[in-house]
């Protein structure tokens, strides 16, 4: 994860305003998989998406998160929550001791991660027969399609899949802010901006309805014991 650490720069703030989060059947059926009181690593944390809602749940987080901006809102949005912890690390090197967790989760990130060194990692941090769960938002034809397909295929071996209808609404204003939340979209100061934001906007005149753009987005959980 150490080349990509720094793709998100700038963008944190509208990752955490735009970027959707996971719904409560998907939530239900992840910690249904996990042992009871499980410690639980989130790896390529984020913004604490999926962090925020374990720890809300009573569980003891350890969100790692090795960009120095996503980190920092990472840190607010855990800041209540006594059970959680924020790391700088990544996915293989994650800091963590030795045989110290019970399940490691990754939500958007699992593709970010160089797949043998963060197995490697489970398999060290994790307690035995530890629990791996990646997670995905995945909005038809997306590139969110071929980044959890390729990546899944990669690090797992034959997982457990289900999904969850998660659909999402946008204002013009949280979609424009969306399209500026993913790695490969301009800054404010990036040649080209305007440009983009000019063509989204067009987007959402065409197809919103009543002030409302619809994206049929599926959370998918992908998961397996690592050994």
């Amino acid at each position: 994860m150490e080349n990509n650490t720094n793709l998100f720069s700038g963008k944190a703030e509208a990752y955490a305003n735009a970027r959707p989060t996971y719904p409560d059947t998907a939530l239900d059926y992840i910690v249904a998989l996990f042992p009871t009181n499980a410690v639980i690593a989130d790896i390529g944390a984020g913004t604490g998406k999926l962090s925020l809602l374990l720890a809300q749940r009573g569980y003891g987080v350890f969100a790692v998160e090795p960009n120095n901006d996503m980190r920092e809102i990472l840190i607010r949005t855990l800041a209540p929550f006594p059970n959680a912890r924020v790391i700088s690390g990544t996915a293989e090197n994650t800091t963590l001791p030795s045989g110290s967790i019970d399940v490691i989760t990754c939500a958007q990130a699992l593709h970010w991660f160089a797949p043998n060194e963060f197995r490697a990692e489970c398999l060290r941090i994790g307690k035995n027969g530890v629990l791996v769960a990646a997670v995905y938002n995945i909005m038809p034809n997306g590139s969110s399609v071929s980044h959890s397909k390729q990546s899944t295929d990669v690090f797992f071996t034959s997982p457990t899949v289900q999904a969850f209808p998660n659909t999402q609404f946008y204002t013009r204003e949280r979609w424009l802010t969306y399209m500026t939340s993913h790695s490969r979209d301009p800054l404010p100061s990036d040649e080209g901006y305007d440009c983009h934001i000019k063509e989204m906007g067009e987007v959402f005149e065409q197809e919103s309805v009543d002030g409302l753009l619809r994206r049929d987005v599926v959370t998918y959980i992908y998961s397996e014991v690592v050994i």
